[in-house]
């Protein structure tokens, strides 16, 4: 789809400003997408990229501030998050008892067991998603994603 269109510009517009609102735009249509999918097993975007922190932990625990800094939205308030995952029983916090201070984190087997049930939906969405791209097209969207960063 047209940007023009599907913001209903009168106007043409140059190419950074059209660059930077079409990513923008693009992003949260793949977001809906995304949320979409996930809304059945009653978890957000932001949940579920916690949650696959901490399975990427493979065991170990994380702090609060492991969490964010791998997070994709960075903006997420991670306490409120892991608080909402904790009383979903989809991950854990204790202390640590070498130090009292620390606040450890975990997942749960309940929610890596939510993971594997979520992961092949993901690969199906993601998929649908791109479906338009070639391989080599997603290589060169990687590419460029990556330079703009």
């Amino acid at each position: 789809m047209n940007l023009e269109k599907a913001i209903k510009s009168t106007v043409p517009l140059n190419p950074y400003t059209k660059t930077v609102l079409n990513i923008m735009y693009t992003s949260r249509l793949v977001e809906e997408k995304v949320s979409e999918m996930l809304k059945p097993f009653d978890i957000s975007m932001q949940q579920y990229n916690v949650l696959r922190i901490l399975r990427g932990q493979k065991g170990k625990p994380a702090n609060l501030c492991t969490i964010q800094e791998r997070m994709i939205n960075k903006m997420s308030n991670t306490t409120r998050l892991v608080d909402k995952l904790i009383e979903k029983g989809l991950s854990e916090r204790t202390v640590c008892e070498q130090n009292r201070r620390k606040v450890e984190i975990f997942i749960t087997e309940k929610g890596l067991s939510l993971l594997t049930e979520i992961d092949p939906l993901t690969t199906a969405n993601n998929h649908e998603i791109l479906k338009y791209f070639t391989l080599t097209e997603l290589d060169i969207m990687n590419t460029l994603l990556d330079k703009l960063k």
